[in-house]
């Protein structure tokens, strides 16, 4: 399952950093965030809880860039 989330974070780099962190989270298959348009795609491993782990997402992009944020 693949969903879209809107972002909020100021920078490319910073926007990197949330990609980085968003698919070091167990659950995640892969992510791509687009800075530009602001959204972070996350691809969910089979038989994740979607709402469980967008949770953990935002707490590793909170992480990596405390000002950046994941819209659920």
């Amino acid at each position: 399952m693949t969903k879209t989330y809107n972002i909020d974070v100021d920078c490319a780099s910073c926007a990197m950093k949330m990609e980085d962190a968003a698919k070091k989270t167990t659950g995640v298959k892969d992510a791509i965030v687009n800075f530009m348009a602001l959204k972070m795609k996350i691809e969910f491993e089979e038989g994740a809880d979607d709402k469980k782990v967008i949770q953990e997402v935002r707490k590793n992009c909170k992480k990596v860039e405390r000002d950046a944020e994941v819209y659920v």
